[in-house]
């Protein structure tokens, strides 16, 4: 068959619309990695506060550099060998075009990059949760540059990139279930298997110290998430995106309500933390599922990972790993759960029109599915366990015992969250007079 002839009249044009479309999409993916420190904060006792939420902060500022630097053409430039890419154009993002539009869309290849770099920014800081209490942020530091060069930015091209073998095999992540979910759920594994346990894990109470900010973490990710999943279609021409937003909304709601049931039967209460852990758990699984799944499947999808992420996070007492905010129980599994779902509920009236099982289209689509999330699994699980390996037996991983007992804010960062020595007393009111006033000011004076 002739290839097909392209006439210049059809050639996509930039659309203004579809830019500032995704400007915003990508404003709305950048705050996911605060409303991420914010949620993992609060999880956390009072004196790792700041610490977990400098562990999201810094990829902000090492991936950006690292992404202009090599990292977006490593992860799609041309292609080679199905495995890398790289375009020497790009290095600096220095021969980039204003109008230069990303290939077959309407956006400008700098509006594609800059979106994409949210999602480099937020993938390592999502390993950052099971970490806690216990690691050197310089160390950290390292690990997350290492990490976003050796394994991010392959696998990104392995699934979104032109000549990926995940890619050309057709294995479908919509928004980054194999990529960032899976990617940063084996990592975490892999790390807290070199680095070990915290100190007093299963015998201290390590409860989170304030449940509000996980809930306004909580709440933070899921208005990101709209642009995180919207978005990843890189335009609003055809409805899919709408069918993305409409579908991330579902299931999150229905992952939420099926973790708060299961806590219920098992522990007996329906809790804020179970709340924030579910909504999460839904935005996980329908991340690569959305554009394909009916609002229908996506209830399905968001009940299936809502109980089984629930289930998932007590493992780590069963089997003794220290996941220290369920970032295994919950991206790793929800993860898992959202891109094998696709191989059942695929409706091929989304995205394309591959049909999963039960709507008729066989095992092929699963099988597919089952490549890409245990190809990305294993090797994210093993390179990330030899980066911690080799970090840790050369300028070490771990913060010495007592300063992670003592408290690793103040052994790292020299600060506390919450200062209290301030707090009362009449010298800060302004509008007291009299004796009163004279007596606050002579003490501070004193």
């Amino acid at each position: 068959m002739a290839p097909a002839i392209t006439l210049a009249a059809d050639a996509p044009t930039l659309s203004s619309a579809n830019t500032g479309f995704m400007l915003i999409c990508s404003a709305l993916v950048m705050l996911m990695t605060p409303g991420l420190a914010f949620f993992y904060g609060g999880m956390v006792r009072v004196k790792s506060t700041l610490n977990m939420l400098m562990m999201s902060f810094i990829s902000l500022g090492i991936v950006t550099i690292l992404w202009v630097l090599y990292g977006f053409s490593l992860a799609f430039g041309t292609d080679s060998g199905s495995i890398i890419g790289w375009n020497s154009d790009w290095v600096g993002l220095s021969n980039i075009g204003l109008t230069e539009l990303w290939d077959g869309y309407t956006i400008p290849v700098f509006v594609f990059l800059v979106f994409q770099l949210m999602f480099a920014i937020i993938t390592p800081a999502l390993i950052s949760g099971a970490l806690a209490d216990r690691v050197k942020f310089s160390a950290w530091a390292l690990f997350v540059a290492l990490w976003a060069t050796i394994v991010y930015f392959p696998v990104a091209h392995w699934v979104w990139g032109a000549g990926g073998w995940a890619f050309e095999l057709g294995v479908i992540d919509f928004a980054g279930g194999t990529a960032v979910h899976i990617n940063a759920g084996a990592a975490a594994l892999g790390v807290i298997l070199v680095i070990g346990k915290r100190v007093g894990f299963k015998k201290d109470p390590m409860r989170p110290h304030s449940l509000p900010l996980v809930m306004l973490g909580a709440g933070l990710l899921w208005f990101g998430w709209f642009g995180f999943n919207a978005g990843s279609w890189l335009g609003n021409d055809d409805g899919v995106g709408a069918l993305m937003f409409v579908n991330t909304q579902v299931a999150t709601a229905a992952a939420m309500l099926a973790w708060l049931i299961y806590e219920k039967i098992r522990h007996g209460a329906f809790t804020t933390l179970g709340a924030a852990s579910g909504a999460v758990a839904g935005l996980v699984a329908i991340t690569p599922a959305g554009g394909a799944v009916s609002p229908l499947g996506a209830i399905a999808v968001g009940v299936i990972a809502g109980v089984l992420c629930a289930m998932a996070v007590g493992l780590k007492y069963r089997f003794g790993y220290d996941d220290s905010l369920d970032v295994v129980g919950v991206h790793l599994v929800g993860g898992v759960v959202g891109s094998l779902l696709i191989g059942f509920f695929a409706s091929g009236k989304g995205q394309s029109d591959v049909q999963g099982l039960f709507y008729g289209g066989g095992l092929d689509q699963l099988w597919k599915q089952c490549a890409g999330v245990f190809a990305v699994l294993g090797y994210s699980l093993v390179v990330s366990a030899i980066l911690a390996f080799l970090l840790d037996r050369t300028i070490g991983m771990r913060v010495p015992e007592d300063d992670e007992v003592a408290g690793i804010d103040q052994a790292e960062h020299a600060e506390t969250a919450y200062d209290f020595s301030g707090a009362g007393g009449g010298a800060a009111r302004t509008n007291v007079t009299g004796p009163v006033a004279d007596t606050a000011s002579k003490k501070v004076d004193a």
